[in-house]
C-alpha cells in the first residue's frame, strides 16, 4: 500500500472512489483545506471550490468575510450579540492572536492604546478578534479585558480566515477598508514601531511612515538607538553602570541571545574569540552589548557571567524598542552599530561566523576585501577535479558554510561541489598541498539546523 499510493510520509490519505479508482493522493491537504465541502473530492470539485474562492475575493465584503450560514454578529467583552452590519462602513482590524503566545500579549496593550486614542479622536476603527485559543477560560478572560469585539471562540470562519489570509505568524493584525476590502495583510509591526501614525493604514500612508523611516536612519546616533528616558546606561558583569555616551565613536554589536538557546550557546565562544582579537589590536575600537532574552535573572546572571563585554539589564524594556527596531525574529542575532552611530548591518553573525575578527569593521567594503583575497588564493585551483571519494566530477564553487564529506570538518568560501549529490570536498582534500588555504578561516562554526523565534528555539 505504502508504493502504490506513494506515502512518504504521515498522516497520508488516498481518496478513491465508488469503483477503487484513485481520486487524490493529497487527501490530507484537500480535507485540511474544504473539510467536508470538498466531497466527493475530486479534481472537478477542488478546482470548482478554489474558483469559488478567486470569486469571493473579487467581490469580498465584510459580509463575506465574517458572516457564516449560522451567524450573522460578532460578539463583545460583556457577552452582546453585535450584528456584523453595524461595522460596515469603518476601517475593520482582523485581530488574529492566541493568549498562549507572549508576543501576542505585548502587542494587544499596544493595539489597545492606538484603539482607544483613535475613538477618541472619533475615527471610525474597529477591531475584532479572531481567535486561535483552545482554552475557553483564557479566551473569556482575555476578551473581557479589551475594548473591542470578537468571533466566539472555535467558530469555523476562524478557521476559513487563516486559510483565506494566508495566515503565517501570530500577531498578525489584517485592516480592512470601509467598501470592505482588503486594505493590508498585517500591520501589527507598523503599529509596534508608529503607533498612532501608522492610521489609517493605506498605501499613501506607508509610503510616508518609510520616509519617515529613512530621514529617522539618517540621523540615527548610538543614543537614540540605546538611550530611553533616565535608561542611559550599559551594565558590566559586575552591575556596574556604565553610561551610553561613553561608547561613542566605537563599532558597537548588539548581540541579541539567551542561555536558553542551543546556537546562541554554540556562537557565543567564537563571538568572543573574535571579540578579545579586535581588542588586542586596538581596545578602544569595538565594544558589544548582550541583550537578553531569557526566562529569568538567574539564566541571565549565569549566562552574562561568561562574556567579557556589557549588557542592558535582564528585563530592560529597550529590549523590546531594540527587537522591533532591528527586525529580530530568531537568535543569536548581531547588529553592527558603526562609529557615526548608523547601522552598519544586520547581518554580523553570519560575518563573525565566516571571517572571525576580520570581519571588523564589518562593512561592505571590508567584506569585499575579503572576498577579493580569497579570490587570489584560488587562482591556480583547477575549475574541474575527480577525486577517489566520489564517483562524479567536482567543481570549484563559491560556497559560504558547509561540512567536507571527506574530513567532515567545516569549510568556507570555496569547495569542489558536486551539486547533484550535495557533496564537498575543502580544497585542501580535494588537492592536497596544492588546495593550501593560508590566511583562511577555519574555525569551527557552530553547527545550524535550530530556528529561534522569540522566546523559543526548535529544530528546523
Amino acid at each position: 500500500l505504502n508504493e502504490l499510493f506513494h506515502v512518504h510520509g504521515i498522516p497520508h490519505l488516498a481518496l478513491l472512489d465508488e469503483y477503487g479508482n484513485v481520486v487524490a493522493e493529497d487527501g490530507v491537504g484537500i480535507i485540511r483545506d474544504y473539510g467536508a465541502e470538498g466531497y466527493p473530492f475530486t479534481l472537478e470539485r477542488v478546482q470548482e471550490l478554489k474558483d469559488q474562492e478567486e470569486e469571493a475575493k473579487r467581490n469580498q465584503s465584510l459580509r463575506s468575510l465574517l458572516v457564516s450560514r449560522s451567524r450573522d454578529f460578532v460578539i463583545s467583552s460583556d457577552g452582546n450579540k453585535i450584528p456584523i452590519s453595524e461595522l460596515e462602513g469603518k476601517t475593520v482590524g482582523l485581530y488574529f492572536f492566541a493568549t498562549s503566545y507572549r508576543s501576542c500579549m505585548l502587542f494587544t496593550q499596544q493595539l489597545k492604546e492606538v484603539y482607544e486614542k483613535l475613538k477618541t479622536k472619533g475615527e471610525n476603527f474597529e477591531v475584532v478578534f479572531i481567535p486561535l485559543d483552545d482554552d475557553e477560560e483564557s479566551f473569556k478572560e482575555e476578551l473581557e479585558s479589551v475594548p473591542w469585539l470578537s468571533l466566539p471562540l472555535k467558530d469555523k470562519t476562524c478557521a476559513k480566515l487563516i486559510q483565506y489570509f494566508e495566515l503565517s505568524k501570530i500577531p498578525t493584525l489584517v485592516i480592512i477598508g470601509p467598501d470592505g476590502k482588503t486594505l493590508h495583510l498585517n500591520v501589527a509591526e507598523a503599529i509596534e514601531e508608529h503607533g498612532i501614525d501608522a492610521y489609517p493604514f493605506t498605501p499613501e500612508k506607508f509610503v510616508e511612515l518609510d520616509e519617515i523611516a529613512k530621514a529617522k536612519e539618517a540621523t540615527q546616533t548610538l543614543e537614540s538607538v540605546l538611550v530611553s528616558g533616565d535608561q542611559d546606561f550599559v551594565i558590566k558583569n559586575d552591575g556596574e553602570k556604565i553610561p551610553v555616551s561613553k561608547l561613542t565613536g566605537k563599532t558597537i554589536l548588539l548581540y541579541f541571545s539567551a542561555h536558553w538557546c542551543p546556537p546562541c550557546r554554540a556562537f557565543l565562544p567564537k563571538l568572543i574569540d573574535a571579540y578579545h582579537k579586535i581588542k588586542a589590536q586596538d581596545s578602544d575600537a569595538l565594544e558589544v552589548v548582550f541583550i537578553s532574552s531569557d526566562r529569568d535573572q538567574n539564566s541571565f546572571d549565569e549566562f552574562f557571567a561568561g562574556m567579557p563585554w556589557l549588557a542592558l539589564p535582564f528585563g530592560d524594556s529597550r529590549k523590546e524598542f531594540l527587537s522591533r527596531k532591528f527586525k529580530v525574529s530568531g537568535i543569536p542575532m548581531l547588529v553592527a552599530i558603526g562609529p557615526s552611530g548608523r547601522t552598519v548591518t544586520k547581518e554580523a553573525r553570519d560575518l563573525v561566523g565566516l571571517y572571525g575578527a576580520d570581519a571588523y569593521p564589518f562593512t561592505e567594503e571590508r567584506i569585499k576585501e575579503i572576498e577579493a583575497k580569497n579570490d587570489e588564493i584560488a587562482k591556480g585551483w583547477p575549475e574541474k577535479v575527480t577525486h577517489e571519494k566520489h564517483e562524479h566530477e567536482l567543481v570549484l564553487s563559491r560556497r559560504r558554510n558547509y561540512y567536507c564529506d571527506d574530513c567532515n570538518e567545516e569549510g568556507h568560501n570555496w569547495s569542489y561541489f558536486c551539486e547533484e549529490c550535495d557533496f564537498d570536498l575543502h580544497p585542501n582534500c580535494a588537492l592536497g598541498d596544492k588546495g593550501s588555504i593560508d590566511g583562511a578561516n577555519e574555525e569551527e562554526k557552530p553547527k545550524d539546523g535550530w530556528v529561534c523565534d522569540g522566546d523559543v528555539c526548535t529544530k528546523a
